[in-house]
């Protein structure tokens, strides 16, 4: 394979959703620089290893070890997790460990020896981990073996500790920066030879050791993107139609020609365009004061009641809708001694990354760099490609730390292909375009929109007979990825109500099963938000199972676990959940219970919320959470995850919600749009159990059972169902 013979296309639609092998790789990796010759990465160390061992590891004679990561980092701790794994399998000194990032331009110039770029889908570990860990363990066994040959001894005399390789016959000693050298020069050992370390027995992997990339975010020394200083840069602030699928009619550059700073006006497509300017604000300013006119097309009549009308009237529709069928529900519901019905409703939701969409673009000749706070670095890389026109072997992408990415950095580059098109305007001038709040706020991939009618039917001792889900919302595919629709059906949206499947399935065994998605789409585009479609499905899901149980006269836990047997890792999450919660122990009068249990992202996870109600104020106590996903490789981080996504999930089901007013976004910035403060964050407490036979994902599968477990809690406190989010609609709020 070389890049010559790759088509941009074809690299954008298998290259940013395919994993990579392994193929160890020999020699000295380019240092990553910008157009002017300097060694250049913001957020690690500027040069590789003077030893490459193979690609994941560099060794200098001071014995730093140097960890090539090719996932991005934005928070979430993959960097450190992934360091520990390849420690572990090394056996190097963890405290002489530093990371690096590989670029796509140079991974894919070696035949994608990183694997894929992407990180999303709670996949940055769990998807590499194999592959990382055998080229750790190679580098291991060709620093060993040339060890050997410097004592001419053989390498079953030899064992390792911390990057000290002993001789055990004599007590000799070496270390790994003394011998990397020779090491590099070896062939590696096929990595399916290789055995890796059992979980069981790690020393280095499985411990809470603190974040690598702490102390620069400590003392404000990390770059990111939006903090990107290069020499002579300029930048740029963007503006697209405020309704979706309108146009560009013209514009009156002449009016902002003798502002301070500017430089121009670039048309980037139909419907966007950007000013430049010599600083931000300056480019900022000029826009807001340009005179645009836009076509707002058809959309521009759209309402919020209008959608919600489409999915309601959705529900009702008749057709070829059904995704799972066991037996005849319908008919099991109807003649059941007690029917229950609910409908319920989730928002479009806005990601609101700590750091706008941003990125930055130089553009020298037949050469093209961009420098990108991405989700997915080859994903960047073939969105420079295309939007420039330049080969893929012409361009590189520097990816940098992310302020957030949360699903809006990863399949759409939006933000890298217009730095690419201002840049173009600008030749050997590096271009920095930054989203302002108000653009990255109604210029986003929302959350999708849903209504869920769920029903069910109760025998007359209060065992459930039939459940019947049906889902009416948007699709992420019908946005994103059209080709994965099949015969009108998108199953992705009913993520976590599958029958099986190593990401998401149901943890239930009902009787009769009916599982339908009927397929509408608004004009406002979607895509993933933390969590995606378990989101919704896990409060469609959970929250009417609470109804169910009060229905059939029962306690919420044990409905659930009579209709779990028969899904042991769903059932043990359940469990230890309740069990630290002390479900069966009565509370203070006035605090009231929730729970609720789901899967997504190959995890099964657990949450109780207490909670009590006051004049409609919700004041939340306490949350426990339980968590197997399988090995985990850094407790520390895995509840640090868990915690976020407490944050994320409560500001998602009380306040934010995202809205259509004459076809646009009517939320434009954190005034109308707020996040959960601080003070509203409850106690948190976590049970990890692990049980060693799969790996599974942490940063989104707990997300999902937050917002049933504390609406639970609500609906017992104020005796009534909470079905309509945020739940600002049910005239509650967050303490």
């Amino acid at each position: 394979m070389t890049l010559e013979n790759i088509a941009r296309r074809d690299f954008i639609i298998k290259g940013t959703l395919l994993g990579g092998g392994l193929m160890l790789g020999i020699g000295t990796v380019p240092d990553l620089a910008y157009a002017a010759g300097v060694q250049y990465d913001p957020n690690t160390p500027t040069k590789f290893g003077d030893a490459e061992v193979n690609a994941w590891v560099s060794i200098t004679p001071d014995e730093t070890v140097y960890i090539r990561i090719a996932r991005s980092e934005m928070g979430q701790g993959t960097r450190t997790g992934l360091a520990q794994l390849v420690t572990e399998e090394l056996e190097c000194n963890w405290k002489k460990v530093k990371t690096q990032s590989a670029t796509p331009g140079q991974s894919l110039a070696r035949k994608r020896v990183w694997g894929e770029h992407g990180t999303g889908g709670s996949r940055g570990i769990r998807i590499s981990e194999d592959y990382v860990r055998r080229g750790a363990a190679a580098a291991r066994i060709m620093l060993l073996e040339a060890a050997a040959q410097q004592w001419s001894v053989p390498v079953s005399e030899l064992k390792v500790e911390k990057g000290v390789i002993t001789h055990t016959p004599t007590g000799r000693k070496t270390t790994y920066g003394k011998v990397a050298q020779l090491a590099s020069t070896l062939t590696p050992p096929d990595p399916k030879s290789i055995t890796l370390r059992d979980p069981r027995e790690w020393k280095v992997a499985g411990q809470p050791y603190a974040r690598l990339d702490t102390a620069n975010k400590v003392n404000g020394s990390k770059v990111y993107g939006i903090d990107l200083q290069l020499p002579n840069m300029l930048c740029a602030s963007v503006k697209a139609c405020p309704v979706f699928g309108g146009k560009l009619v013209s514009y009156d550059e002449a009016k902002i020609k003798g502002m301070r700073g500017v430089k121009g006006v670039v048309k980037i497509n139909d419907k966007t365009l950007a000013v430049v300017a010599d600083t931000w604000w300056h480019a900022n300013t000029a826009l807001n004061a340009l005179p645009i006119v836009w076509d707002e097309g058809k959309n521009a009549n759209t309402s919020q009641a209008g959608i919600e009308k489409m999915l309601r009237d959705g529900l009702d529709e008749q057709g070829d809708f059904w995704q799972r069928k066991v037996g005849d529900a319908p008919e099991a519901i109807n003649t059941a001694n007690k029917k229950i019905e609910a409908i319920y409703y989730t928002p479009f939701r806005a990601h609101v990354t700590m750091e706008p969409m941003n990125a930055t673009v130089k553009i020298t000749g037949n050469r093209a760099e961009a420098w990108v706070p991405t989700q997915n670095g080859e994903g960047s890389l073939a969105a420079l490609s295309e939007a420039t026109g330049i080969a893929l072997a012409n361009c590189e992408v520097y990816k940098l730390d992310s302020g957030c990415g949360l699903g809006r950095r990863g399949s759409t580059q939006d933000f890298t292909t217009f730095a690419a098109k201002v840049a173009q305007q600008y030749p050997g001038i590096p271009v920095k375009v930054v989203w302002s709040r108000e653009e990255d706020l109604t210029q986003d991939y929302y959350h999708p929109i849903a209504m869920a009618k769920m029903s069910a039917g109760l025998d007359s001792v209060g065992n459930l007979t039939g459940m019947h889900i049906k889902v009416a919302g948007q699709s992420i595919n019908a946005t994103l990825a059209p080709q994965n629709i099949k015969n009108g059906k998108d199953e992705r949206q009913l993520q976590g109500l599958y029958e099986k499947g190593p990401d998401a399935q149901l943890g239930y065994t009902f009787p009769t099963l009916l599982t339908e998605y009927v397929m509408k789409n608004t004009h406002v585009p979607v895509g993933p938000w933390r969590g995606v479609n378990t989101n919704q499905n896990g409060i469609f899901m959970e929250c009417f199972m609470d109804e169910c149980a009060k229905a059939a006269g029962k306690d919420p836990v044990q409905f659930r676990q009579a209709l779990m047997q028969s899904h042991p890792k769903h059932l043990a999450v359940l469990n230890a959940a309740a069990k630290k919660a002390n479900w069966d122990k009565p509370l203070p009068a006035g605090t009231y219970r929730g729970v609720a249990q789901f899967m997504g992202y190959a995890s099964y996870s657990a949450c109780v919320a207490e909670v009590s109600v006051k004049n409609n104020v919700v004041n939340i106590s306490r949350l426990v959470f339980a968590l197997d996903c399988g090995h985990v490789v850094n407790p520390y981080l895995t509840r640090e995850q868990i915690e976020g996504s407490v944050a994320m999930a409560l500001g998602a089901i009380f306040d934010p919600e995202i809205t259509v007013e004459k076809g646009r976004i009517k939320q434009q910035n954190l005034d109308t749009y707020p996040l959960l403060k601080l003070a509203s964050t409850p106690r948190i407490e976590t049970v990890l159990v692990p049980t060693y036979d799969f790996w599974g994902g942490v940063g989104e599968p707990t997300i999902c059972v937050v917002g049933p477990a504390v609406a639970n809690a609500i609906s017992a406190a104020i005796g009534r169902p909470v079905r309509s989010f945020p739940l600002s609609k049910e005239g509650l709020s967050l303490a």
